[in-house]
C-alpha cells in the first residue's frame, strides 16, 4: 500500500489531494515538525533533506512534491491527472508545474522563513526579507489569475482537473493570512478556490488534516 508521510498544511497537501481524488488505498503517516519528527534518523533515511512529504510505493521512496505528483499521475493514468503525452497541453503542464515549485513555492518559502536569509539575530533584516517576499508573491498570483481568465475554464488547465489544481490550491492557501491581497481576493482565483473546496476529495483532505476555516 502507498504511504504518504505528511504534516497538515505543508506541501504534502498536494499529493494528499491527488490520492483522495484517485481513490486508491493509501496510508497517511503523520510527521510532527514541531517536535522535530522530520529530523529523526528514521525520517532522514527517507529524505535526507528533512522535508515533507515523502511517498513510499513498495521499495520506491520518493521525495520532492512535484516528483511525487508526476509518479502518481504516471501510475494511475485512469485518473487523468496530466494531459496526454507529447501534446502541447502536456508541455504547458510541465511548464506550470516547474513554475509552481521553483518560482511561486520558492518565494513563499522565503516569506515563511525569512530568518534563513538573514544573519542570526538580525530581526530587522528578516522582517525586510519577509516584506519583499510578500511583495514578490503578488505578481505571481496575478499570473495564476490571468491564466484562469485567459481560458475561462473551471480548472487551471481548462476543462479538466489535473495535478496542477492540487498544487495551485495548496500554494494559494498559504497566502490566506497575507496582510494584503491574498489569492482569494483575485477575481478569478477566488471563485476557483471555492470550486476546489467544493470537491468531495478536497473536503476529505481538510477533515483528514484537521483544518478549520479560513481554508483559503
Amino acid at each position: 500500500m502507498l504511504q504518504l508521510h505528511i504534516a497538515p498544511s505543508t506541501a504534502a497537501m498536494v499529493p494528499h489531494i491527488l490520492l483522495e481524488d484517485i481513490g486508491v488505498p493509501y496510508e497517511r503517516v503523520w510527521v510532527d515538525p514541531q517536535s522535530g519528527g522530520h529530523k529523526t534518523p528514521a525520517y532522514l533515511a527517507l529524505n535526507p533533506n528533512g522535508l515533507i512529504p515523502v511517498l513510499v510505493d513498495g521499495d520506491l521512496v520518493l521525495y520532492e512534491t512535484a516528483a511525487i505528483c508526476l509518479h502518481l499521475s504516471d501510475t494511475h493514468p485512469q485518473a487523468g491527472l496530466m494531459p496526454a503525452m507529447g501534446t502541447r497541453d502536456r508541455a504547458h503542464a510541465y511548464k506550470w508545474l516547474m513554475w509552481l515549485t521553483n518560482t511561486l513555492q520558492a518565494t513563499l518559502i522565503v516569506y515563511f522563513y525569512p530568518e534563513r536569509w538573514a544573519d542570526s539575530g538580525h530581526t530587522d533584516v528578516a522582517a525586510e526579507v519577509r516584506r519583499n517576499a510578500q511583495a514578490r508573491v503578488g505578481p505571481l498570483l496575478d499570473q495564476l489569475d490571468a491564466e484562469l481568465a485567459r481560458h475561462g475554464g473551471p480548472w487551471f488547465m481548462g476543462e479538466h482537473f489535473t495535478l496542477l489544481d492540487a498544487y495551485v490550491f495548496t500554494l494559494c492557501r498559504w497566502t490566506r493570512h497575507f496582510s494584503s491581497a491574498p489569492a482569494r481576493k483575485r477575481p478569478h482565483l477566488g471563485p476557483y478556490l471555492q470550486r476546489m473546496l467544493a470537491r468531495p476529495s478536497m473536503q476529505r483532505v481538510m477533515a483528514n488534516e484537521g483544518l478549520s476555516e479560513p481554508y483559503v
